[in-house]
């Protein structure tokens, strides 16, 4: 009997089918987590969401935390690559304008995993614990720590560089977490192009000038 070797075309089709599947199960999951948090969500309501068969969302992910783990980390992975690029070597007008902007196109583009992560703090963070405790206050300082060096420069206020990154996240973040408040105060049901660019100049605007930045 000839062996039926398996051929490159097959793997390629079921490698799509794969990935299609595992970002279906896990857009669905965002949605699912954002709206109800960790322990209101279900892995049966995330396979609806997704229109799988609850067997096949376990065939990708074992349990309910395996996946919400998933999800976090990409999370993390996304804000924390953003963070990677400030240098002291830069100006601040630059690259300040740079990192809200990319922190407010995130906001807009991924509403839902800022209010997971959102949801996890303010539950008290039980499965980022790990993350926290595994030296995010160094990598924290040592990103924080060019502001430290521009001041020294003399290219803007001395200023908190922990409470100067907080103000950052928060302002950039509330466009995500507090959408449904933005919505209704603007009077719209979803913020456009010109809405949002202008949204993001503000906090721009503010912020430099709130660190004597022109």
């Amino acid at each position: 009997m000839e062996l039926e070797l398996p051929s490159h075309k097959g793997e390629k089709s079921t490698g799509r089918i794969r990935k299609k599947n595992e970002e279906k199960i896990i857009n669905a999951a965002k949605e699912e987590f954002a709206e109800k948090g960790y322990h209101g969500a279900t892995m049966d309501s995330v396979a609806r969401r997704a229109g799988l068969p609850r067997p096949n969302v376990h065939y990708y992910f074992d349990n309910k935390l395996q996946l919400y783990a998933e999800i976090l980390s990409i999370i993390v992975d996304l804000w924390d690559d953003a963070l990677n690029d400030l240098d002291p070597a830069e100006e601040p007008a630059l690259a300040l304008r740079e990192y809200i902007q990319r922190k407010m196109a995130f906001s807009r583009r991924y509403p839902l995993d800022s209010r997971i992560f959102a949801k996890e703090v303010l539950s008290g963070g039980p499965r980022l614990e790990t993350y926290f405790q595994r030296g995010y206050r160094a990598w924290f300082e040592r990103k924080t720590r060019v502001f430290h060096e521009w001041a020294a420069q003399g290219k803007m206020d001395p200023v908190d560089p922990a409470h100067l990154m907080f103000l950052i996240w928060s302002a950039t973040q509330h466009y995500a977490d507090f959408e449904t408040q933005v919505n209704a105060a603007l009077g719209v049901s979803k913020l456009n192009d010109e809405e949002f660019d202008a949204a993001t100049e503000t906090v721009v605007s503010v912020i430099l000038k709130g660190i004597g930045v022109s």
